[in-house]
């Protein structure tokens, strides 16, 4: 018999370690004779049979080793289709196609883009995809793994047996591939790698597009084909949106715990649908914004450790099920942000740490490739693979889920090489300075690639510290976020709202230091998940006083939030007033509500929003020194506040007052720009918000007295421990 191998070839390819295994398995020409020729491996056989496409017998292969190894020749000249009929060690014979007989699937583009690290719709060429080769269903294979000394496709469909479906490497750019013919949707696999060292790893795909719930790790084949959608009118209006000058008060949500079902069950995507959907458009919000949903494997990470950067949690149901929840969002006309996080992942043996054998997705020095503080490690964003497969990710959700907006987490940990790192733990950039230079980089790219590719679709930064034009574009030196977390106005607000009122006058700067930056950054006003965790109590619990006092508190603070400059965003439980901080394994405390100070916050909360919503000034210039002027920044003493935010047309205006003691102030004054009248609309101490009712009735006429320099002024009434809004009646 021409064309066998030696006994170390052979021994080679039965110990999953050939080189080249296509170029030994499958049908193949005699150079000698131009005849064709078939090997395979396959474990556990008995016997195989070779059939035409008639399904005609060819001949028996022979038997060249006991472990499964089979060769024919065959007497034609041309290359044909044909299938298997195998025996196995159990007696059982059934009829297969031989995957070693398919082409590759990723073209030439294919393989100069992936290995460029430029291929933006890698998710679609890596991962597992259905498809049909040669007229054979299946699914082909593809994953990135430069330094493998082999890689298999292992599932159930061959026994969890990496000698049976090695894959074919592209070496040009590490990418290996096979078409696995006979399997579909729903199909448990894992990529079964071969290192230098001859370890053996199982990992999930990095670009599954869904995964076994947890704790089980497989990945699930899942055809994203299926869905249509119903969101068409809401992605044109997105499109032509600019947030910029528009209302944005956004709730953030922990889908496992806003609500639980009997026995402390899980609400599915769809029941969220039916829940979720109407109590954010009853509240008045305009956004929901979800902690991270993609694929993870520890519930107590909140999402923030990400195994499955393309895969929405299994946790509550299917990746249609998810888009169907977003669908719905939209329908309603509210718009959906996602918690997405690039700046770590965990070192959870199935993902991506040494995914190859080697640091493949993070550095190898844990100077710069391992948080030490959240025990995981960092991406190396200087490998162009690593930086494009995280932006194919983010456009990945902007376009296949048609998510809104990108809340990005923990920047300055990307940002800064010394993040929490002492002297001696750190490694400097070329330049000597402590700037991640790379991830500066990635963060741009992203952020181009997120405005110029997803009409209408926002990134917003979470970053702590004074890393400048964080959301300014990249064509101004800027990182390119849409907007950025006003984390310095929410520490210095919630630590001036904790003290007691009768000390409140030594800490007025809190209050006001907001003003001097709140435009050197298009912000959001955070009352996160952050704040009510770890020990810091819920946001009623930072108030002081008795009870009374304390839904005061907070009821003067929330209106303060919604009608300083800023777009909003409010996590679930603060807008009721839960009692207890946040705990991500129990629902939040909805019998709460029939008590009538908790449904009084709730009520406050929705007036504001709708309140916000319905008044330009309140967003129009959220980022222009022009929307906002101060009335009385100074009066300390009695912890009062009072200004103005402006809309675009000139005399459209708001006029804030604050009171932050527990005092009725009257016949208060403050300055107004003109002498007419004005009216109240919102106030925080009204008796459906459990208030005290103090409040000023009908019209407030200006009277030509000067007063905070300017040459008219209203008498008002202050109540204890309140906001109140004013508008000229035109």
């Amino acid at each position: 018999m021409q064309n066998l191998l030696s006994k170390e070839e052979m021994e080679a390819v039965i110990n999953g370690d050939y080189s080249n295994i296509f170029a030994v398995l499958g049908i193949h020409k005699n150079k000698g004779s131009k005849e064709v020729f078939i090997r395979a491996y396959l474990p556990h056989s008995v016997s195989v049979e070779v059939l035409d496409g008639t399904g005609s017998s060819l001949g028996m292969m022979t038997k060249l080793d006991e472990r499964g190894f089979y060769q024919i020749e065959l007497g034609r000249t041309d290359d044909f289709d044909y299938k298997f009929r195998i025996t196995n060690d159990k007696n059982y014979t059934y009829i297969a196609e031989d995957p070693y007989r398919f082409a590759p699937t990723l073209g030439d583009m294919d393989v100069y883009l992936l290995a460029e690290g430029s291929h933006l719709e890698m998710y679609k060429k890596l991962g597992a995809h259905i498809r049909e080769m040669d007229g054979v269903k299946g699914v082909s294979f593809a994953v990135w793994a430069p330094n493998a000394k082999r890689v298999s496709v292992v599932g159930a469909f061959n026994n969890w047996d990496g000698r049976v479906n090695v894959m074919r490497k592209h070496p040009s750019c590490g990418v290996w591939d096979i078409f696995i013919p006979g399997i579909g949707e729903g199909e448990l696999y894992k990529f079964e790698i071969k290192t230098q060292n001859n370890n053996i790893f199982l990992k999930s795909d990095p670009v599954a597009f869904y995964a076994e719930k947890r704790p089980h790790t497989a990945s699930v084949v899942y055809d994203l084909n299926h869905y249509i959608w119903n969101d068409a009118e809401w992605m044109n209006y997105r499109s032509e949106y600019n947030s910029f000058d528009k209302p944005m008060a956004i709730y953030e949500v922990h889908l496992g715990s806003w609500r639980r079902k009997e026995g402390n069950e899980y609400l599915s995507y769809r029941e969220l649908a039916d829940h979720l959907i109407p109590y954010v458009t009853n509240m008045g919000f305009t956004h929901v914004e979800f902690l991270p949903v993609a694929e993870h494997p520890l519930d107590a990470s909140w999402g923030y450790q990400v195994v499955g950067m393309f895969a929405p949690t299994s946790r509550f149901g299917t990746p249609d099920d998810f888009r169907y929840l977003i669908d719905k969002f939209h329908q309603a006309g509210i718009g959906v942000i996602m918690d997405w996080v690039p700046a770590h992942f965990p070192k959870d043996a199935h993902g991506l740490n040494e995914f190859d054998g080697t640091h493949l997705y993070e550095h190898a020095d844990p100077r710069k490739g391992e948080h030490v503080d959240w025990g995981t490690k960092i991406y190396n964003y200087g490998r162009a693979e690593v930086s494009n497969y995280l932006c194919a990710s983010a456009l990945y959700w902007l376009k296949e889920y048609h998510i809104d907006g990108l809340r990005v987490d923990a920047v300055a940990s990307m940002l800064y090489l010394d993040y929490s790192r002492k002297n001696g733990e750190w490694i400097p950039n070329q330049y000597g300075g402590n700037e991640n230079i790379e991830a500066i980089a990635f963060l741009r790219r992203m952020n181009e690639l997120a405005y110029s590719q997803a009409d209408g679709a926002v990134t917003i930064a979470e970053e702590s510290t004074a890393w400048p034009m964080v959301s300014r574009p990249t064509s101004m030196g800027g990182l390119g976020f849409g907007y950025k977390w006003n984390m310095g106005w929410m520490n210095d607000t919630l630590r001036y709202i904790s003290h007691e009122p009768v000390h409140r006058k030594y800490h007025h700067g809190m209050l006001t230091f907001g003003l001097l930056y709140a435009f050197n950054e298009n912000f959001i006003l955070p009352i996160s998940h952050d704040e009510v965790v770890h020990g810091k109590g819920s946001m009623l619990s930072k108030m002081p006083g008795d009870e009374w006092q304390k839904f005061a508190n907070l009821r003067a603070y929330y209106g303060f939030m919604y009608t300083h400059p800023g777009k909003k965003l409010l996590f679930m439980g603060c807008d009721f007033g839960q009692d207890y901080e946040w705990n991500s394994e129990e629902g939040l405390r909805w019998f709460l509500l029939d008590y009538p100070m908790y449904k009084g916050l709730q009520n406050c909360v929705r007036d504001l929003n709708l309140m916000y919503k319905g008044n330009a000034p309140f967003y129009q210039q959220d980022f222009d020194y022009r929307g906002f002027e101060w009335i009385d920044h100074s009066n300390a003493d009695d912890s009062v506040i009072s200004y103005m935010r402006k809309g675009y047309n000139p005399g459209d205006y708001m006029i804030v007052i604050c009171n932050f003691t527990p005092v009725v102030r009257r016949n208060y004054r403050i300055g107004v720009p003109e002498e007419i009248q004005y009216q109240e609309i919102f106030n925080s101490d009204d008796v459906n918000y459990w208030g005290s009712g103090v409040k000023n009735e009908g019209f407030l006429q200006a009277e030509e007295k000067e007063c905070n320099y300017k040459p008219y002024s209203v008498s008002l009434t202050l109540p204890p421990l309140s906001t109140i809004v004013i508008k000229p009646v035109r």
